[in-house]
């Protein structure tokens, strides 16, 4: 693991880090590993991150469409769906007086690198047109164009149907069908000329491959996901559920160690890849779509377990994290390894397979051994060490350690009591140390220091403490908090200094610092406001849940029901509306399975597939009316459940071994 860079002496200015480029007006397709950028009106032009990229590699960066000698006047711009997204524009050739386009364009882009470009005639009589497309590629890598140091663009040269570009042992070749009449590699350009009858229409496709294959594989991951889908009295429910399992699918990847095993990307455009902490909460909060993601995401991390007896063993390596102004950066991997044993344990209550959970119980004791050995003298666990206590480290050191108990205890391994009271002399710690008392009913700290001074900074890192995780009979376990204390959070967590209307606040309103826009300073983060919610309901505080349940789901519909992993919003009044992130990932791992957290929580699923129970706990009040889910898996087999718009759960569909109980 790495460490921050030390503090600058006086005076010495900081080393000007490039920004990335801006990548909330993008339109995004993606189907990893490929990916394709644009802009609104859709016309490729090679500035900024545009581009159709495959595993990293822009393949192409400019693709500019030119009709009868004009630049179409773009009308719409819009996604069809997690990979891909439709261009609607028009031209005006002349062959009609007045003001009225005469030709309608719909281009139809595919992360995949295919591009449909159909051209339809409105006018009267029969009209003859020069289509020119314009190509260019620099074959840089992403993490090239996002520093800002991309080349200039390759030369082309001519193939069979298109043109294709070489450098560097890199090669991206396009073809075009049908093929142009004319090709100039010097220009980069394709020409046709077409003649459409008045109501005809023509059609253009182009395939940008890495190869001179007429199409570029995407979709090879096998899906491990349920088709399930949301339906109720709230109509934008289904909306940012359906979008949320879309989503999570399109940022499938396989591991390169082993082909069969599938983890979600942390997210586009900047982190398509691994992230040990993203990629295992995102599977978690996806286990009612079945359990396939979070056993492959487990395989996945366990073979990237530290070997050996050292102080490190048994732990999941990872990267740093920005933990914005008030912290140094925090460790990815420690998260990942807190987080190994607990998933597990919910994912056989889910219906993980007994074979597979056996498999993985050993790397589970090994991130416990790690645990046991990381406190430091005060009691608490650094991230990273030295450095802060953080109080969301220390509820996931004590989630794990009450949930690798119940999963022990269930697979006959022993240690499961010892686990018990590690867990209770953890919570004694934490609230004698970390909760400051104050009129108001107090709070509890972000951190400590080193040398034990509480940071008293009122962060959304508290939502975790709710977050106790489920044990075996569909029981919550216990929190960090006596129940004076969840309730203060609770309270604190609904108050408009963190709800700000749109979701929780990363830090709130008052706090010195604030800013909207900082990603762990003020800005609404998608995960810790699912996480915010479901533990809320899960505590039996319907009204804060509720309202931060609304909020949230009202965000969603701004951002199309594609939320991005974080926005800025301030105190919501009428007429107002989030603010996106120009930095922002979008679609996110964590807050695309955010979507699918928060509705299930409405309805307090909570199974125990090794006892043949599940048992149902809905929000009170039932906030956004009547809603069924369907399509979900417990113990494998398929799931539905619907609460009325009294707050009532009713089992419509579960495998046959499967007693209602709790």
């Amino acid at each position: 693991m790495s460490h921050p860079a030390p503090l600058r002496p006086p005076g010495v200015p900081a080393a000007r880090r490039h920004e990335l480029p801006p990548a909330h007006g993008a339109v995004i397709c993606v189907a990893a590993p490929c990916l394709a950028i644009s802009p609104e009106h859709g016309q490729l032009t090679g500035r900024g991150i545009e581009g159709i990229y495959r595993a990293g590699r822009r393949l192409l960066s400019r693709c500019v469409l030119r009709v009868g000698g004009r630049d179409p006047v773009a009308v719409q711009g819009r996604s069809l769906g997690a990979d891909r997204a439709a261009f609607t524009a028009t031209v005006r050739t002349g062959a009609e007086p007045g003001p009225d386009p005469d030709i309608g364009v719909e281009r139809v882009r595919h992360a995949d690198g295919t591009e449909r470009i159909t051209l339809r005639s409105f006018a009267a009589r029969p009209v003859r047109l020069p289509v020119e497309v314009l190509l260019g590629t620099d074959l840089a890598e992403l993490a090239a164009v996002a520093a800002g140091h991309c080349g200039p663009e390759v030369p082309a040269g001519v193939h069979a149907a298109g043109l294709r570009w070489s450098a560097g042992g890199a090669q991206a070749v396009t073809a075009a069908d049908p093929p142009p009449d004319d090709a100039l590699a010097s220009s980069g350009l394709l020409r046709w000329v077409l003649e459409l009858g008045p109501g005809e229409s023509r059609t253009i496709e182009l395939r940008t491959t890495q190869d001179r294959v007429a199409r570029a594989p995407a979709g090879q991951v096998a899906n491990p996901l349920a088709d399930a889908r949301a339906e109720g009295d709230d109509p934008r429910a289904e909306a940012w559920f359906r979008t949320s399992v879309e989503d999570l699918r399109a940022l499938l990847l396989r591991d390169p160690a082993e082909p069969g095993d599938a983890f979600v990307a942390a997210g586009v455009p900047w982190r398509l890849g691994l992230a040990p902490a993203e990629s295992l909460w995102a599977a978690r909060m996806a286990l009612p779509l079945g359990t396939g993601l979070a056993e492959a995401t487990l395989r996945i991390l366990a073979r990237s377990r530290h070997g050996g007896s050292g102080p490190g063993a048994g732990r999941i390596p990872g990267p740093l994290r920005g933990a914005g102004p008030q912290l140094p950066p925090g460790c990815t991997g420690t998260e990942a390894t807190l987080a190994f044993p607990a998933v597990l344990a919910e994912a056989r209550l889910w219906g993980m397979p007994q074979d597979g959970v056996a498999r993985l119980l050993p790397a589970a004791e090994g991130c416990l051994d790690w645990l046991r050995g990381a406190l430091g003298a005060d009691g608490f666990l650094a991230d990273p060490d030295p450095g802060p206590r953080r109080c969301e480290t220390q509820a996931h050191a004590h989630r794990a350690a009450l949930l690798g108990a119940d999963l022990l205890a269930a697979c006959g391994r022993p240690g499961a009591e010892e686990w018990r009271q590690w867990a209770a002399a953890l919570r004694e710690r934490f609230q004698a140390r970390f909760w400051i008392d104050g009129p108001d009913g107090g709070r509890p700290a972000a951190a400590l220091h080193p040398d034990g001074r509480p940071l008293p900074r009122l962060t959304g890192a508290a939502a975790h403490l709710l977050d106790t995780g489920l044990l075996s009979g569909g029981r919550l376990a216990p929190g960090l908090l006596d129940r004076a204390r969840t309730e203060q959070v609770a309270r604190l967590l609904g108050a408009p200094a963190m709800d700000c209307g749109w979701g929780l606040r990363s830090m709130a309103l008052q706090e010195p610092g604030h800013n909207p826009f900082g990603h762990r300073s003020g800005a609404v983060r998608a995960y810790e406001s699912a996480v915010a919610v479901a533990g809320l309901a899960q505590a039996g505080f319907e009204k804060e849940a509720a309202g931060l349940l609304r909020g949230l789901l009202d965000a969603a519909e701004t951002f199309g029901y594609r939320l991005p992993e974080m926005f800025a919003a301030e105190q919501r009044v009428s007429r107002s509306a989030p603010l996106p992130h120009p930095a922002a990932c979008r679609p996110a791992a964590v807050a695309a399975a955010a979507g699918v957290h928060v509705l299930t929580a409405l309805a307090g699923i909570r199974p125990d597939a090794p006892a043949g129970t599940v048992a149902l706990v809905p929000l009170p009040g039932a906030p956004l009316g009547a809603l069924r889910l369907s399509g979900l898996r417990v113990s494998g087999k398929p799931f539905a459940v619907r609460v009325s718009r009294l707050g009532l759960g009713m089992v419509e569909e579960a495998a046959d071994a499967l007693q209602l109980g709790g």
